[in-house]
């Protein structure tokens, strides 16, 4: 029965692929997207009957399906494996993946291809909950590399427009370097253990003997992490993100907030174990997503597309979850994982109702008043935007006040970075808030003439997912009473210190709550105010300009990277090439030549033939006894 159930889990958005693939384009307006809706909605129902199972008995629950490779000692299944951490992210996957589904049904209700986008969705959420259910390396691996095929058709799906199919490549190229690192990480590991799967790995660092080979160990820890900067977007490898907007504004949502760029710190969470025998590794995570947090927080502050500024934040926040990773606070990365998911979703699907209004702008600068016009969406929005601000009692203000407390007891420069970062999200977000819903109106008449509140399949998705960011905190209050932590508990290989609500503890919710509102008046008095507008590209100057363009590390990757490969590939075509293909036709052209002179010895003549034979018959005894 498990078996089963676990199957319909799995294949239902399977077969909603299939189906609308194959029959999509036959079906009427909006079926197709009923049908994926439909299909997700059946895997939601399934997790959350196995979620409450596991919650109730503890038990996790194996599914083997065949034994997929065996090379000596080293047996590979395709097993699936149900625990509260694959739960967990199900629920969230599944969820919030249905309202999305739900969402895209009106929102992509005039495309022409839209059985092609559910079809894709649809593998998206497939591929996803095969990562999070591999019982073993390789199957996750399997997850992985689908949900970067899937964001790559995806980010390009309107492959009419260049920029956007530059946009895929982009996505596609860079994960693949991460995706290196993941591989290696499997050789290591099996080469070492001879087994990649999770359950016997975690044993055998219970019994102490995974802590033998620490450098090799280390290594394949250095090349997962890799591996997850470029699934989560973190620094060098995070570039990919922003340009990730070029696709549908539900994708944006799907692939920030609950797929593919949490794909990362499951990974990490789930073989947390290893990253014991690895400290460095560790403090290296740590370091990586503070500097990513308040790097990419800094650009957010300027960007004037109302995504970009959403995609800034996604990297902002992924980085505050690999710093907790980092400091061993895995159930305080995770929690913040489920808050994000829920605000971040509610805010990219808010936007796409903006931009829908707007027919397609973009620009918060040719925004403004929007709260008259859109009063669901500017309501959600809102709590969305106090939620990821960290206002109490909203559900960021509880995840993020856990990773400042861990950062905090652990690294001050780290806690310093985090706090910061926070204060500027505060800070962009409200930015964005005020720019879009308040002040005056400041697109083109025909646009004012058009705003309206967006259809019902579009504000509901955002009203439960503003609930859940306003409530989603409950899961895990501060001090030893969290239920997620005792949840998460049997999972963790090491038993995690709650940090007591003490006199400290409230020192630094108070310091949290006083940042966000130093934040969020700083945003007021500009924005509010003063009614300040920022200035167009061409005006930007100086330092702004500077963090405007994102740093210019695009354009340093372009000359460092891109270039010298465009020039190497340039000098192969001309020179190399041609070198290569003249040698290859000079052995031709001898062949060939040789070949037209030797037939000119097939005429036909028998004694020719005759004393070739005793010629070779001779030169053969000759070898045989007079050479040796």
């Amino acid at each position: 029965m498990e078996t089963t159930l676990t199957l319909l889990l799995v294949l239902a958005p399977f077969v909603g692929f299939l189906s609308n693939i194959i029959l999509g384009k036959k079906s009427s307006t909006d079926a197709s997207g009923y049908l994926a809706t439909f299909m997700v909605l059946v895997s939601f129902a399934v997790s959350t009957m196995f979620f409450f199972q596991i919650k109730n008995d503890g038990q996790p629950i194996t599914v083997s399906l065949f034994e997929w490779i065996t090379l000596g000692n080293l047996s590979i299944g395709m097993d699936f494996y149900l625990d509260q951490l694959s739960l967990l992210w199900l629920m969230f996957v599944t969820g919030i993946g249905t309202l999305i589904h739900l969402y895209s049904v009106s929102y992509m209700h005039d495309d022409e291809n839209k059985h092609k986008y559910f079809a894709y969705l649809n593998l998206f959420i497939f591929f996803m909950m095969v990562l999070v259910l591999g019982k073993n390396l390789l199957v996750m691996f399997i997850g992985w590399e689908g949900v970067g095929l899937c964001s790559y058709l995806l980010i390009g799906f309107w492959y009419k427009n260049q920029a956007y199919n530059d946009a895929a490549k982009k996505a596609f190229i860079m994960n693949r370097i991460g995706d290196l690192g993941f591989l290696i990480g499997i050789f290591i590991i099996g080469y070492v253990f001879d087994t990649i799967d999770f359950v016997e790995l975690k044993e055998l660092f219970v019994s102490g003997k995974g802590f033998a080979h620490a450098t090799l160990l280390g290594i394949a820890a250095l090349a997962l992490f890799i591996a997850a900067t470029g699934k989560s977007a973190q620094l060098p490898l995070y570039t990919w993100l922003p340009d990730a907007m070029a696709g549908p504004t539900p994708v944006s949502a799907l692939i920030h907030a609950a797929t593919m760029v949490t794909a990362g710190i499951f990974m990490i969470t789930r073989l947390d174990f290893l990253y014991e025998v690895a400290p460095q590794v560790s403090t290296v995570i740590a370091y990586v997503g503070g500097i990513t947090a308040f790097f990419a927080a800094t650009i957010a502050t300027v960007q004037n597309d109302i995504k970009k500024v959403l995609a800034y934040s996604t990297v902002s926040q992924l980085g505050l979850m690999f710093l907790a990773l980092g400091l061993g606070a895995y159930q305080v990365a995770v929690f913040h994982v489920i808050t994000h998911a829920f605000f971040k979703a509610c805010l990219f699907l808010g936007s796409g109702s903006v931009i829908h209004a707007m027919g397609g702008e973009q620009d918060i600068r040719n925004m403004g008043g929007l709260k008259s016009y859109m009063k669901t969406t500017h309501i959600t929005f809102l709590i969305a935007t106090l939620a990821i601000s960290g206002v109490p009692p909203l559900a960021g203000f509880f995840s993020k006040d856990e990773i400042l407390v861990a950062a905090f007891h652990e690294n001050m420069f780290l806690w310093i970075l985090a706090a910061v970062a926070s204060i500027l999200t505060a800070y962009y977000m409200f930015r964005l808030y005020f720019l879009t819903f308040h002040g005056s109106f400041r697109g083109t008449q025909h646009q004012k003439e058009h705003l309206h509140e967006s259809p019902s399949l579009i504000t509901i998705p955002l009203v439960i997912l503003a609930i859940l960011s306003a409530v989603g905190g409950l899961i895990s209050l501060p001090g030893e009473n969290s239920w997620l932590h005792s949840y998460l508990a049997p999972v963790l290989f090491k038993k995690v210190p709650v940090h007591h609500l003490d006199n400290s503890s409230l020192i630094l919710m108070g310091l949290a709550i006083v940042g966000a509102l130093i934040g969020i008046g700083i945003a007021y008095a500009k924005f509010m105010k003063k009614q300040e507008i920022p200035v167009s590209d061409e005006k930007m100057i100086g330092f702004t300009s500077f963090v405007y363009d994102k740093y210019k590390v695009d354009e340093l990757y372009e000359l460092v990277i891109v270039k010298p490969i465009l020039a190497f590939s340039s000098f192969g075509k001309k020179y190399i090439e041609p070198g290569i293909s003249n040698m290859l036709f000079g052995l031709v052209n001898v062949t060939n030549t040789l070949a037209v002179e030797g037939k000119k010895l097939q005429n036909g003549n028998i004694g020719f033939y005759l004393f070739a034979f005793v010629f070779g018959l001779c030169s053969i005894l000759y070898y045989l006894f007079f050479t040796r």
